[in-house]
């Protein structure tokens, strides 16, 4: 149980005092609702349906670990996290061994990449792009100091407020990490990945600050800036940016051989990204393929 925090599934409510008012999006881990409270029918939320696989104790403790944790730091009332409002226990499929719950958290009316296509051409100012990822990173932060990974950072997983407040969402990926975590093919749009992920290579809180990076460059060019088709032209597309690193270099035990890219040099960012301004290049600049280094191969 999570240190400081009493939580059981006994004692949660039941997704009866919800009225789902039709369907805001799909995804591998549960299907999201626009919703809102029985008695209080001014109170609009988002509900997240999810399955959760029955061990043969029961549910997994690790199951009540993560939703521990994310109801602990909802004390926090970070201004940059999704608000888990309430957790519902749904109904028992006895069939395939699974369970079915609802996560109800605070609803935003759009995500980030709703509000990138709404934005007129030449595309997001650079002012607003510094202050979304400021508060973007905020949020990254906030969770990395709790020892959560989100894991699958976009920008359809960033709400955005009307006040321009942007509040990091979707954490059916999410996990609590030690370092000797390796990820799933399936966890992280393929667009979002970093190098570690994509050679299935241990992970920690890298892989978060990778997806960011992705996420800034797209919001300076309009359009995803590692668009790749599958796990090795993803990986392809990334070392035509930050160079192809050495052989002496390249992680063992990994799902692709070195030999299966041509050798490229590190570009200059400006070449790739016309609009960025200096500071930025500086965040988001990856010199002699150090990210790789230092996060695939360790």
């Amino acid at each position: 149980m999570t240190r400081g925090y009493e939580f059981s599934f006994e004692s949660i409510t039941s997704p009866d005092h919800y009225v789902e008012l039709g369907v805001i999006g799909n995804g591998a881990y549960g299907t999201v609702y626009k919703a809102h409270h029985k008695v209080h029918i001014e109170k609009i939320v988002a509900l997240k349906k999810v399955r959760i696989l029955l061990t043969e104790e029961g549910i997994p403790m690790s199951t009540i670990r993560e939703i521990a944790l994310l109801r602990q730091i909802d004390q926090y009332e970070h201004p940059n996290i999704i608000r888990l409002l309430d957790t519902c226990h749904g109904s028992r499929l006895v069939k395939e061994q699974q369970i079915v719950l609802y996560l109800v958290f605070e609803h935003v009316d759009q995500d980030l990449a709703t509000y990138m296509e709404k934005c007129p051409p030449p595309g997001l100012p650079a002012v607003t792009i510094k202050n979304l990822m400021h508060q973007i990173l905020c949020g990254v932060d906030f969770l990395h100091s709790h020892r959560i990974l989100h894991r699958d950072l976009k920008p359809q997983n960033l709400l955005i407020t009307n006040t321009g407040n942007i509040k990091l969402a979707d954490f059916g990926l999410a996990k609590t990490y030690d370092f000797e975590m390796r990820l799933t093919t399936v966890v992280v749009t393929l667009w979002y990945r970093s190098p570690e992920v994509l050679l299935g290579s241990r992970y920690a809180t890298p892989v978060d600050v990778w997806s960011a990076g992705c996420i800034m460059a797209e919001m300076f060019t309009s359009s995803p800036f590692f668009s790749g088709t599958s796990e090795g032209d993803q990986l392809d597309r990334i070392f035509r940016v930050i160079g192809t690193p050495k052989e002496m270099e390249w992680p063992e035990d990994v799902s692709i051989a070195w030999s299966s890219f041509y050798p490229s040099q590190p570009v200059d960012l400006k070449s790739c990204i016309p609009d960025i301004c200096e500071e930025g290049k500086d965040l988001l600049r990856v010199d002699d393929c150090s990210y790789f280094v230092k996060n695939a191969k360790t």
